[in-house]
């Protein structure tokens, strides 16, 4: 019978005995000593990139997060996330100042459960716990841009586990009526007749959500040239206002929301800024094009909004000429766990 059997012992004496006693041993003390490790999440899809002990799989298009080990419940089976809805498109001319997009919704968990990273003032909800399945992932584009004589489109919802974000009002032409509601309101246009004033900026956060996912788009001028900026992505982050002729400025973009969740700041979810005739609307107010929103057209087109940063788009601008919006950023998911002790 062989050495390594319970209830057999070797004999004494051999050399050979001596190495089957030691190599036995040496078996038994490495299985104490390293023990079964944690478990932690172990999932594919996206781009994935690392940063220490985590992970992050950033979709910039729609996909599936596919989980195959949930991790364990000391807190290695917690994932945090942010989403980012597509940005809306802004408005054309018209011979005045089209509005600017709004900011796609801006949704993002604490930072706590997956890592202590810097995430936006205004993250909010609960992360995640994982479970071994395949997420489905949308990331929505950004809105159409306005033609000369039209409003631009809203930009389209993105989405990843139970959570939402609504994409960004588009805003309206030179002669339009209110911007457009969403995850952040579209900008307001101006307007040409003697007895009216500018139109609203549209309604952010809508659907509501808590926190609020964006804010309201600016208004436009009275009497004239500039169209109002569209709604950004942080609490502070409303569309600005445009002014009316002689100046003709286009209203600024809302402010966009700044998260280290991919390992380095990043703004997202900047608002679109508004045409003017004399000076244009700067896009997304401090987070300018780091946080996507696009600057609004100066007498010609307006800009259109960063990729995968939810941002909204520039309006057009012109006295003459009836000059196009911009088109809205496309949106962006990013999710992030411990995959490592």
């Amino acid at each position: 019978m062989r050495d390594y059997k319970l209830g057999t012992f070797p004999e004494k004496g051999s050399k050979k005995n001596q190495r089957r006693i030691k190599g036995f041993g040496y078996q038994v003390l490495g299985f104490g000593a390293g023990g079964v490790p944690p478990a932690f999440v172990t999932a594919t899809g996206g781009c994935v990139t690392t940063s220490g002990s985590y992970k992050m799989h950033t979709f910039n298009s729609p996909g599936t997060f596919c989980v195959s080990c949930a991790g364990e419940e000391d807190g290695s089976n917690k994932v945090t996330w942010m989403v980012v809805a597509g940005g809306g498109g802004a408005g054309g001319s018209r011979r005045h100042g089209g509005g600017g997009g709004g900011a796609g919704g801006f949704r993002e968990s604490p930072s706590a459960a997956a890592g202590c990273y810097t995430a936006s003032p205004i993250a909010g909800g609960c992360a995640v716990t994982a479970s071994v399945a395949g997420f489905p992932i949308t990331v929505g584009a950004g809105g159409s841009p306005g033609p000369g004589t039209g409003a631009g489109g809203s930009g389209s919802a993105s989405s990843a586990f139970p959570i939402s974000s609504a994409g960004g009002g588009g805003g309206v032409d030179g002669l339009g009526p209110a911007g457009q509601a969403g995850g952040s309101g579209g900008g307001g246009s101006s307007a040409n007749d003697g007895a009216g004033g500018g139109r609203a900026g549209g309604s952010g956060n809508s659907p509501s959500t808590s926190p609020a996912q964006g804010t309201s788009g600016g208004g436009g001028a009275t009497k004239g040239s500039a169209g109002g900026g569209g709604g950004g992505g942080t609490a502070a982050g409303g569309g600005g206002s445009g002014s009316p002729v002689p100046q003709g400025v286009g209203g600024d973009g809302g402010v966009g929301a700044t998260t280290c969740i991919t390992a380095s700041p990043l703004g997202y979810s900047g608002g679109g800024g508004g045409g003017g005739v004399q000076t244009r609307g700067q896009g997304g107010g401090e987070g300018g094009p780091y946080s996507g929103g696009a600057q609004g057209g100066q007498n010609g087109p307006g800009q259109s909004g960063q990729a995968n940063r939810g941002g909204g788009a520039g309006g057009g601008a012109g006295y003459s000429d009836n000059y196009t919006g911009g088109t809205g950023g496309s949106g962006v998911v990013v999710i992030r766990y411990k995959y490592q002790a």
